[in-house]
């Protein structure tokens, strides 16, 4: 094994000086003890030191102590091994073989036991015993790595592992600390598991039909037969259509159904799988059970064979019958060279007219508007009813207001007074009552916006109230409650007016005649207040004078002054009659023999015994 011949250089050179030096290795680079000095002297002379002026020489310090956690860190010993364990509760194996790994770190002495894990095995594997020094015996020895060796047991926690190899590490390891390693043995593997492993065996017995001829010559070649099924005797049934497809391969049959869009079944395409079917049993004893997992050649006589189905004609498969009506070209030409049949007419299908079903629309609840709840008996899925859009944009904010009172056999009733809004724009109606103080009743909203009808209409033919229903004096009801029209706003007379193609002409007339006694006041106020020669100045200077003297009267109330003359004017035309006028400012203690008070009547007045309270009024702030 020697590689190098050479002779050691004994001639070397030290700044720039000549000095032979002995060999230290001989040919073959062998080591020579001749010319070295002996361990003792070596280190005689490390120790020594020469003589200083100052005294004798220190000490050298001893050489590093390395502890072992260091310098075997991360060095383990790892050997093969495995264990027996019993199975006593099973008939296809008495015991079981289990591979684990031994581990033994250096760095501390202790040592794991760890079984690699096997998916779906069912067992407790991974780490059998954890990292720890682990007990040798009673004493209170403990495992080394100089126990243990290829070819023994060993038995930790009463549970005997047999070490049949190691890692190359190990090996080293080992052999460089003397320890002569027995040969490794062969890892015994699980008797169970190796069965499973191994193929089972098939038994294939022979046939005299060949089938491998038969699959390569009719491979990817189906007769497609077109067929209906007749349901029609059964509740809801019909004619379901149907597509049998023969395989020629294998004579296997497979009935698909036929679905059109949006014809409401379930997907699913296949009714019976492909499969080969039985067209005659044999003669069964009455012991043989009724429904059996798989049929064989056994309880078969004679299977379906494309002999069986022709265009024309009805076949039974598991019990259902389809009446076959045409087939594709493929199977044309495959029957008219092989059978030799060419009359391939097909059936045609007539379908049974849809009975028309009338619908019938259930009676209104009375829940919501009629045709908003009307939507639910055409859809599942409702759609609001369409609006006017060009009469919305038209009648946008065009609201008629009308002054009603309740009719009701309660005299407390008979006094409320509502507002009927009718909006244009959707012909809905809402009442409103102005709360009056005192009067017991809350006030507010008293019905929604909501389409009123009339009465008598039906669900069928539904008749609203329209605005030429609503003239003064006119009673309307309103779900079970009778209300009469008393007064309006003037906008509804202007509104009809200048639409009166579209309103008759009795509902123009009345509200004419109801708003001509109020027309004819207001002539006669604005012609007779010119007369009285006072600008508006004068009265606007004599109502701040009226302001300061009714100061002094503290206990005038100017709310309750100014609701008691709004309450008072009925018809709301901001004139009263002058006699009320004075017995309303009596009844208030309103100063009228005030020479100011006076002057702002007597320019408030129109004509002789009437008089315009809106200027008196401005006397009374809030």
């Amino acid at each position: 094994q020697k590689t190098s011949f050479h002779r050691s250089q004994t001639l070397g050179y030290k700044n720039g000086y000549a000095f032979s030096r002995l060999p230290t290795v001989g040919i073959g680079r062998e080591r020579l003890y001749v010319n070295q000095l002996s361990q003792a002297e070596l280190d005689e002379l490390a120790n020594k030191r020469p003589t200083l002026t100052y005294g004798q020489a220190k000490q050298a310090p001893p050489s590093g102590f390395i502890p072992a956690h260091v310098a075997f860190d991360k060095k383990i010993l790892k050997f093969d091994a495995y264990f027996q364990e019993d199975v006593p509760l099973s008939t296809e194996e008495h015991y079981r073989i289990r591979q684990v790994g031994i581990y033994y770190y250096l760095e501390d002495d202790s040592m794991s036991v760890i079984e690699p894990v096997v998916q779906n095995s069912g067992l407790h594997q991974g780490k059998l015993i954890r990292r720890h020094r682990v007990p040798k015996n009673d004493h209170g020895d403990h495992y080394h790595w100089k126990d243990l060796n290829r070819g023994m047991n060993i038995t930790m926690y009463g549970r005997t592992y047999r070490i049949v190899d190691c890692d190359p590490f190990t090996q080293v390891f080992l052999e460089s600390q003397g320890i002569e390693l027995n040969p490794p043995e062969k890892m015994i593997f699980d008797p169970y598991t190796e069965l499973r492993r191994m193929p089972m065996r098939k038994y294939i017995t022979p046939s005299d039909f060949d089938q491998l001829k038969q699959f390569l010559t009719y491979d990817k070649q189906v007769l497609r037969f077109y067929a209906t099924w007749d349901d029609t005797d059964s509740m809801f049934g019909e004619n379901w259509p149907y597509i049998i497809h023969y395989y020629l391969a294998d004579d296997t049959v497979e009935v698909r159904e036929v679905y059109e869009k949006n014809d409401g079944r379930d997907p699913f395409p296949i009714l019976i799988k492909r499969q080969r079917l039985p067209k005659t049993f044999v003669d069964k004893k009455k012991t043989f059970p009724s429904c059996v997992l798989e049929i064989s050649d056994q309880e078969v006589l004679e299977w379906y064979t494309a002999k069986d189905f022709s265009v024309g004609k009805s076949t039974t498969l598991l019990g259902r019958t389809f009446f076959i009506y045409d087939c594709d070209e493929f199977t044309r030409n495959f029957y008219r060279d092989k059978f030799g049949i060419t009359d391939f007419q097909p059936v045609e299908i007539k379908k049974k007219p849809l009975e028309e079903v009338p619908q019938v629309i259930p009676p209104y609840n009375g829940f919501g508007i009629l045709e908003d709840s009307l939507q639910n008996c055409f859809s599942l899925h409702p759609k609001p009813p369409r609006k006017d859009i060009i009469k919305i944009l038209e009648n946008d904010h065009k609201v008629l207001r009308y002054q009603v009172a309740l009719e009701s056999p309660n005299p407390e009733d008979r006094k409320r007074r509502f507002i009927l809004s009718y909006f244009l724009s959707n012909d809905m109606i809402s009442i409103y009552e102005p709360p009056v103080r005192n009067s017991g009743i809350i006030g507010g909203r008293y019905l929604g916006k909501t389409r009123v009808a009339k009465p008598g209409s039906t669900t069928e033919k539904a008749t609203y109230y329209e605005p030429s229903d609503l003239t003064i004096g006119s009673t309307i009801e309103v779900f079970g409650h009778r209300f009469v029209i008393t007064d309006a706003d003037e906008y509804v007379l202007n509104y009809m007016e200048s639409n009166a193609e579209s309103f008759p002409t009795a509902t123009l007339q009345s509200l004419r005649d109801h708003f001509r006694p109020r027309q004819v006041v207001k002539e006669t106020a604005k012609s007779d207040i010119p007369m009285l020669g006072t600008s508006k100045q004068e009265l606007d200077e004599l109502i701040v004078q009226v302001q300061e003297e009714l100061k002094l009267h503290k206990y005038l109330n100017n709310k309750n002054i100014r609701e008691a003359f709004v309450q008072c004017d009925k018809d709301g035309s901001g004139i009263l009659d002058k006699a009320n006028f004075l017995a309303l400012c009596d009844s208030l203690s309103v100063p009228t023999n005030t020479f100011l008070v006076n002057k702002l009547i007597d320019l408030c007045s129109c004509g002789e015994d009437k008089i315009n309270y809106h200027d008196f009024l401005r006397a009374f702030p809030l």
